[in-house]
Parts: C-alpha cells; structure tokens; sequence
C-alpha cells in the first residue's frame, strides 16, 4: 500500500480494491481506520483514539479530491502522489 500522507504519528495509505470504491486507511500505533472517500465515513475505526479519527476526517475533507485522484492513478497502474500532511 503505498503512503499518501504522515502526520501526528498516523499513516495514510491507499489500497486499490476495486469493489470498494474509493478507501484508504489510516495507520496509528496499533489500530488502522478504514475510511471511504465519497461519501466521507469511517468504515471500521479500528479502536482507533477519538483525536486521530476526527484529525484523519478533518484531513480528508480538506483533500478530497487529491485522494480520488490518488485512487485513479492506482487504477492506471501509477504510484499516487504525495498529499500534504495536516500539520
């Protein structure tokens, strides 16, 4: 999976699935949050803390667009580029 994003200890990855549409998964310490891109959900949160769920949506809103294209390139078979990190 490859990283989109590191920020506040999380790791935004993107695993192109096909028949899950447009997902990535945010990785802290030991738990890994499954989000859905369009609509913006968390799909499973993965025990993850309060903060880190509401920083990784607050993220995702803030590129939306940046992850569908991160998405589009992995169906074309191209590494994603790199988004900016909350900071």
């Amino acid at each position: 999976m490859p990283v989109l994003a590191k920020f506040l200890g999380i790791v935004i990855r993107m695993l192109y699935v096909p028949v899950f549409g447009v997902r990535f998964h945010a990785f802290y310490r030991d738990s890994e949050l499954v989000v859905n891109v369009s609509p913006l959900y968390i799909v499973d949160d993965g025990n993850a803390p309060e903060w880190v769920k509401e920083k990784v949506l607050r993220w995702a809103m803030l590129h939306h667009e940046e992850l569908v294209s991160a998405w589009n390139r992995c169906y074309l078979r191209r590494p994603p580029s790199i988004i900016t990190p909350m900071s």
